[in-house]
C-alpha cells in the first residue's frame, strides 16, 4: 500500500508541475491517475488525492485550485460537475471512540456528486453523502447528509435553502436577467 500511495504521489507531483499550454498532458495525466475519465475533464493544478484509483470522473468535470480528495474509497463525480476553488471531498473518517483512534482505525463510505452538480469555493463534503443532479452547494458549506436533486443548499451543516425553479430560468444572479 504504501509503494502504491507513493507512487499516486509522484504522479500528482508531476501534474502539478505542469505548464498552462499542457493540457493534452494534463488530460493524459488523469487518467493514468483515476479509475474513469470521461471526456473534456480538467482539473486546475494544484490539487491533491491519497490514491487515485477510486476517483470516478463523468464527462465535462472541472476542478478549480485547490481540490483535496481524500478517496480512501469511491468518489463519483457525474457529467458537467464544476467544482469552486479549495474544495475537499472525504470518504474517509475516523471513529468516535479514542481508543479505537489511537489504533489508526479509519472507516470508508463512497461520496457521490450527481450529474450538473455546482460546488462552490470552500466546501467540505464529508464520509457517505450524495448530491442530487443539478443542485448547488454554497461557497464554505459542510455538506454531512444528502443533498436532494434540483436545489440550493448552503450553510454548516449544509441545509436545502430552495428548490431551483422558473424564476432561475429568467434571473441568473438576483435581479440581473438572463440577456441572450
Amino acid at each position: 500500500l504504501v509503494e502504491f500511495q507513493l507512487s499516486c504521489l509522484e504522479k500528482l507531483y508531476d501534474y502539478n508541475a505542469t505548464r498552462p499550454s499542457e493540457v493534452e498532458k494534463r488530460a493524459a495525466m488523469l487518467k493514468e491517475m483515476f479509475a474513469e475519465v470521461g471526456e473534456n475533464c480538467f482539473f486546475e493544478p494544484p490539487f491533491n488525492a491519497n490514491w487515485g484509483r477510486y476517483t470516478h470522473l463523468g464527462n465535462n468535470v472541472y476542478a478549480n485550485f485547490n481540490l483535496t480528495l481524500v478517496d480512501d474509497t469511491h468518489v463519483y463525480l457525474g457529467d458537467n460537475v464544476m467544482i469552486g476553488p479549495n474544495v475537499t471531498i472525504s470518504t474517509a473518517a475516523h471513529p468516535i471512540h479514542p481508543g479505537l483512534r489511537r489504533l489508526a482505525a479509519q472507516y470508508n463510505k463512497p461520496v457521490t456528486v450527481e450529474k450538473n452538480v455546482w460546488i462552490g469555493a470552500g466546501c467540505i463534503l464529508l464520509p457517505g453523502v450524495t448530491i442530487g443532479e443539478n443542485s448547488v452547494i454554497g461557497a464554505g458549506s459542510v455538506v454531512t447528509k444528502d443533498i436532494p436533486a434540483n436545489v440550493v443548499a448552503a450553510g454548516v451543516p449544509c441545509k436545502v435553502l430552495r428548490p431551483i425553479g422558473e424564476r432561475d430560468d429568467e434571473y441568473y444572479y438576483k435581479d440581473r436577467r438572463i440577456e441572450l
